[in-house]
């Protein structure tokens, strides 16, 4: 009897010694991964990431980041998920684009970090009041500005100098009009493409410029404002004249516009970086100019695109990823990388007073770019959102279609309207 106590005894004792050694380890295990970070991020962005998390742990050591790369829809389905169950599952820093934010604060309000605690607030000034705001809910920051989609109208340069036109002359889209008139004309080339039945780009990007969104700054439905009416009906006046050639989707957009059927792109900065990759061999023979205003005097700045960072409250390392995702996007080195490798251009104002945005670069050599990207940032107007854009988005391309189907632009945007207020109650 006494022998076997001594063996329990003695099976205990190393039981608890394990457990011990064990406690030990993980809690080693712990401190050394404190500083070991999870994204999720997709494209271009993942490259910018992982280059700055090698700079960042050159002065903080142990720091490692793992950015899990995928599609954008696959992230938001998982975001979605993992916010609904209380952050489960997700890592400790998310990429969200700019007209997603809002829908995320707004449905999940508790679900991100308030970084304006933290004193992200004295960052405020290097960057535009237009990314802050649609980062804010009552005055307080939840989001990193990253990149930005300031808007211009790519164009090639040897088709415009054929055609004779000047792209200087062209300050509203009246002119645009008059000018893609002439190029078709003389060259037998489209001035834009459109995905007549899936996106609204440029109605939104003329919304932009007239001050206005799908919904105004109270938030209610604006697609039967008078600016709205404006946008759609300039739309559906460059179908009209004949100079737009429908590209369903991607990849025929910028098929497009490889392989010279159409000539501009009106959207925002960072599709100098898909020209760049889609169309090496056209260096030289691209640059940009403002995007036209709806009326003559009007505004030429708006944005189409963006994205940021976010930190879930679900993390346990909201610190550490503060530090990093702080120095990521107030450090002109990681912006300059972003923008020269990848096309993102930088919100960081700081960033437009360096090297990279003196030079034009070797593709688009007819003017600096950057600059006039650079100059708009300040001008661009709050987009308000919402937390139903995706619904608001797809009533608008509805429009879109009946407009330009032939259909009167007033009835196509009343019965938007209705349709939209109808899902927003269900």
């Amino acid at each position: 009897m006494k022998k076997r106590f001594a063996i329990l005894l003695m099976v205990s004792m190393v039981a608890m010694l394990a457990l011990a050694a064990c406690g030990s380890g993980s809690e080693d295990s712990m401190n050394e991964n404190k500083k070991e970070l999870t994204a999720w991020a997709w494209n271009v962005n993942v490259k910018a990431l992982e280059e700055a998390a090698k700079e960042y742990e050159k002065d903080n050591k142990g720091f490692k980041l793992k950015v899990v790369e995928m599609s954008n829809t696959d992230a938001y389905q998982k975001i979605t998920t993992g916010l609904q169950a209380g952050g489960k599952g997700l890592p400790d820093i998310l990429l969200i684009e700019d007209d997603q934010v809002q829908g995320y604060l707004e449905n999940f309000p508790k679900a991100f970090v308030n970084l304006s605690d933290k004193g992200f607030d004295d960052e405020k000034s290097k960057f535009p009041d237009y990314k802050i705001s649609l980062l804010s809910k009552k005055d307080k920051i939840y989001g990193f500005p990253f990149d930005a989609g300031p808007a211009g109208v790519f164009y090639r340069t040897d088709i415009f100098k054929e055609a004779g036109v000047d792209p200087k002359t062209i300050q509203t889209w009246d002119d645009y009009i008059a000018a893609g008139k002439t190029i078709k004309q003389k060259t037998g080339k489209d001035m834009i493409g459109m995905d007549y039945n899936n996106d609204d780009g440029q109605y939104r990007i003329m919304l932009n410029t007239l001050g206005t969104f799908y919904f105004d700054d109270k938030g209610d439905i604006a697609f039967t404002s008078d600016e709205s009416v404006k946008a759609l009906s300039t739309i559906q006046k460059i179908k009209d004249a004949g100079i737009s050639k429908n590209t369903s989707g991607w990849d025929p957009w910028v098929s497009a516009l490889a392989n010279g059927e159409v000539v501009t792109a009106p959207t925002g900065a960072w599709f100098s970086g898909s020209l760049i990759q889609q169309a090496p061999d056209l260096a030289g023979k691209w640059s940009v100019f403002p995007i036209p205003s709806v009326e003559k005097g009007g505004s030429h700045a708006a944005n189409n695109g963006g994205s940021n960072f976010m930190i879930p409250t679900s993390s346990e390392k909201s610190d550490e990823a503060y530090k990093f995702l702080k120095y990521f996007s107030t450090s002109n080195d990681v912006q300059e990388l972003a923008m020269s490798e990848g096309g993102l251009f930088p919100s960081l104002n700081t960033v437009y007073e360096t090297e990279t945005f003196k030079k034009a670069g070797d593709y688009f050599t007819q003017d600096n770019i950057w600059q006039l990207f650079a100059a708009e940032m300040d001008e661009i107007k709050p987009a308000n959102y919402t937390g139903n854009f995706s619904i608001a988005k797809d009533e608008a391309v509805k429009a879109q279609s009946k407009a330009l189907e032939g259909g009167d632009v007033k009835d196509a945007l009343e019965a938007a309207k209705k349709s939209l207020a109808n899902r927003i109650q269900q």
